[in-house]
């Protein structure tokens, strides 16, 4: 029999209860704290960045997971097939990956029903296939700072954790503008946002280190194809230099007078590099001649509306840039690198309205095809021809398909095979094309 609990001293009766009241009361918060703590461990919530940089491990392999169900596999995880090993991180490509590679890619590329995924929520502005040489795995970051993955071939051990191969995190508190992986570093996957966030995440720990905080947004991101520790960004109408090594930014060029769209750096010559401007100016630099104070341009291309986008073909050869303004000027204009006079305007419809993310022609594979998104739910690719004296485009072609329900806006290339084109969209949904 429990004893009765002996009355304090000096205290009077209605005090004795009400000091026992507040002992209950006290035990009852710590054991509902204890359940909260408990239950918000067993979640996984969505991430947020850290403030320390990361320590990376180049040597450690990328590690995703897909479930069973998604396999077409048994609960028991029963196959006959051999499970699915992580590649080495494979050699930074420099050549195209099959000059052969045919002009007419509507014809050898298909969209089946099984690859579309609605990836993240809102509208998606970047998207970027991880360079792995034998696997799938497309990245997308949206407008209210998520960033969703989606393993299209890996395996998942967990069949609760990350169904259908759909892996979804928080890193930002704005919109994810630019996701860049180097090809020497598939595990380093870089984001930026608007509110002047730079993200590096660690795939295996599936953590994400902010690694530098701006004060204007950031909306564009590159890597030299040779240096994979230094990532080239656009804050502001500045362009700078964040080296991993150091952990800090190590210099910074004053080079527009407006948000700086796109950085590319020239496959073949590591000091030239491009870049795109809302002040209606695409520009050619040599990095070796960048001084703090009034960098010296090797090249300027002036548009009489804002410029979305400048990208090297993968030769290195020419130079493609996305104009959208106003019915007039919306135009893709392709240049020779050996000789800026002699360019080629491609007329091109890019008014996507304030709903849809802009539209900007990337490089395929051979290097004379580019792709960019039509409104009409279609994919356009416009050949280019480039001799000696002269330069020509072509819209003879196009990827349709009644599984593609939206407008695609982004594309992005898998370095490896050839033939895999993720489109995003501004539903949040994205589209693998593949070889028929």
């Amino acid at each position: 029999m429990a004893s009765s609990p002996v009355p304090e001293a000096g205290l009077t009766e209605y005090e004795r209860r009400r000091q026992e009241n507040i002992r209950r009361n006290d035990a009852i918060i710590a054991s509902l704290r204890r359940q909260a703590a408990e239950l918000s461990a067993s979640l996984r919530p969505a991430k947020r960045p850290k403030k320390q940089p990361p320590r990376a491990n180049p040597a450690s392999p990328v590690v995703l997971r897909r479930s069973l169900r998604t396999r077409g596999l048994p609960p028991s995880g029963s196959s006959d097939a051999p499970a699915a090993s992580s590649p080495p991180a494979p050699p930074t490509p420099t050549k195209p990956r099959d000059a052969r590679f045919s002009s007419s890619l509507a014809s050898g590329m298909v969209l089946r029903p099984a690859d579309v995924r609605r990836v993240v929520p809102e509208r998606i502005l970047s998207v970027r296939i991880l360079p792995l040489a034998d696997r799938t795995v497309v990245v997308a970051g949206n407008k209210v700072g998520h960033i969703g993955f989606w393993d299209v071939d890996g395996v998942v051990e967990d069949e609760e954790d990350g169904a259908d191969g759909m892996f979804e995190y928080f890193p930002h508190r704005g919109a994810v503008g630019s996701i860049v992986v180097h090809p020497a570093a598939p595990r380093k996957i870089y984001s930026c946002s608007y509110e002047g966030e730079i993200c590096l995440m660690d795939v295996e720990k599936e953590n994400f280190d902010m690694i530098q905080l701006c004060d204007y947004p950031v909306y564009s991101l590159c890597q030299a194809p040779k240096s994979p520790s230094c990532l080239y960004f656009g804050e502001g109408n500045e362009v700078k230099l964040f080296d991993e090594r150091a952990g800090k930014v190590s210099s910074a060029w004053n080079l527009h007078d407006n948000r700086i769209n796109s950085i590319d750096f020239h496959p073949e010559n590591p000091h030239l590099f491009a870049t795109s401007s809302t002040d209606r100016t695409a520009c050619v630099w040599d990095m070796r001649s960048m001084k703090k104070k009034g960098p010296e341009k090797l090249k300027v291309f002036e548009h009489s509306r804002s410029i979305q986008s400048a990208y090297f073909s993968p030769s290195g050869s020419m130079l493609a840039t996305t104009r959208a303004g106003n019915i007039l000027d919306d135009t893709v204009q392709i240049f020779n690198v050996d000789n800026f006079d002699v360019s080629y305007i491609m007329k091109h419809y890019n008014q996507t309205g304030r709903w849809l993310s802009t539209f900007k022609a990337i490089w395929s594979w051979n290097g004379t095809d580019l792709i960019i998104g039509n409104m009409k739910r279609a994919i356009d690719i416009i050949s280019v021809e480039l001799t000696e004296s002269s330069l020509s485009a072509s819209n003879k072609a196009s990827l349709q398909s009644e599984h593609m329900t939206a407008i695609p806006c982004r594309f992005s290339l898998h370095p490896y095979k050839v033939g895999h084109l993720a489109c995003a969209s501004s539903g949040g949904k994205v589209f693998l094309w593949t070889r028929a």
